[in-house]
């Protein structure tokens, strides 16, 4: 059974950080490629983050380029997305899944998704 379980969320103020954890089970977690997404209430989730399965590769929304960075450790089947320079419009349940295939930036190209862990940042 394929499971992903996010760690890491809490609140934080403006300038503040985070570093989000999302342990993989079930799945040869080396060879596949990860993303990390993020939703509100009553909006769409939208993509975040993608790293290629060797780590070598990586791709970000604009709003999050320069503060923030998506690796993945294939040796604790574990991927993360360390936040800096956080702010109030980066509050949302955040979310990391498995690819499949397709545009890494669509939520129907991942097959797998976690449970989420919210971030909220407010002073």
């Amino acid at each position: 059974q394929v499971q992903l379980v996010e760690s890491g969320g809490g609140s934080v103020q403006p300038g503040g950080s985070l570093k989000l954890s999302c342990a993989a089970s079930g799945r040869s977690f080396a060879v596949n490629n990860m993303a990390w997404f993020r939703q509100n209430p009553g909006k769409e989730r939208e993509f975040v983050a993608w790293i290629s399965w060797s780590g070598a590769s990586t791709t970000y929304t604009d709003s999050v380029k320069g503060r923030f960075t998506i690796s993945k450790d294939n040796a604790k089947n574990t991927a993360y997305l360390q936040m800096n320079s956080l702010k109030p419009e980066d509050t949302a349940v955040y979310y990391c899944a498995f690819y499949h295939s397709g545009d890494s930036r669509y939520i129907s190209s991942y097959d797998y998704w976690g449970q989420g862990t919210q971030v909220t940042v407010s002073s």
